[in-house]
């Protein structure tokens, strides 16, 4: 059952699999399933060797006819960052598509056990989706009962865009007991205004963008706030923390002890 609960049956594990989205890539080759990958989308580049794969695309679009091409028994698409309209076509193809949208913490070990699944990769899948929780519940532990801290984070400069709280993001933060200040926008992510941050006043920023004319010093023109005042406005990896991989965990350990500064 994919996160759109629509049921796949495969008749045996998939050998020839193609994900739509870099961090879909990045789980198959954290089970051991990188000899089972033929095409990958742009921006596939973790790890390295995955760039030497075919192809087919982007979330812009994609290409059927290669896709076609390269005889996949299973795709791997990602909910929020596949068109829906790609989705249906490579159905309507004929192709074994599953949809997963990981926006809990516990989706990404649930997702890691359910590609060991499809794969027959099942003890891998397990064990590196053990280690992650193993992680998780360290840190939960470590921040758990601290005071709370209101953050902004960026995952965009020009313009600002940042998350709502149904974003994994947000449960990163939540995991060290701080809270987005954006929780309440209807969208996943949001453009907001400048103003909109200054009036919230949050105790600290997070900048997870590593656009070269992106950084914490785009903050330091605004020296009443209460983030800048103090010396709270961070920075991490964008490749750590927008990717819904095992590397996650790595974002979520730097972010946490750079939050609890600003607790202090």
């Amino acid at each position: 059952m994919d996160d759109f609960g629509i049921e796949l049956r495969l008749d045996r594990p998939a050998q020839r699999v193609i994900p739509l989205s870099p961090h879909l890539t990045e789980l198959m080759y954290s089970i051991g399933a990188a000899d089972r990958l033929v095409g990958v989308v742009r921006g596939s580049d973790f790890p390295a060797e995955a760039a030497a794969l075919a192809q087919v695309g982007d979330a812009s679009g994609l290409d059927f006819e290669r896709i076609l091409h390269l005889r996949p028994d299973l795709v791997l698409a990602w909910g929020s960052g596949n068109r829906v309209v790609d989705i249906a076509r490579l159905r309507s193809l004929g192709l074994r598509v599953l949809v997963l949208e990981p926006r809990r913490l516990e989706d990404i070990p649930r997702h890691l056990r359910l590609l060991g699944d499809l794969t027959g990769l099942v003890d891998q899948a397990q064990a590196v989706a053990r280690e992650f929780e193993r992680r998780v519940d360290a840190l939960r532990d470590r921040y758990a009962g601290r005071s709370g801290v209101r953050v902004l984070f960026e995952i965009w400069h020009k313009p600002l865009f940042t998350v709502n709280g149904e974003h994994i993001i947000s449960k990163v933060l939540e995991l060290c007991a701080a809270q987005n200040i954006f929780a309440g926008l209807p969208r996943l992510a949001s453009e907001v205004a400048v103003e909109q941050v200054l009036l919230l006043d949050p105790d600290a920023i997070v900048v997870g963008s590593e656009a070269n004319d992106a950084g914490v010093n785009n903050w330091a023109k605004f020296p009443r706030m209460k983030a800048v005042r103090s010396g709270n406005v961070f920075s991490v990896s964008a490749d750590l923390i927008t990717r819904q991989t095992l590397r996650l965990i790595e974002a979520a350990e730097l972010m946490c002890a750079d939050l609890d500064k600003a607790r202090r």
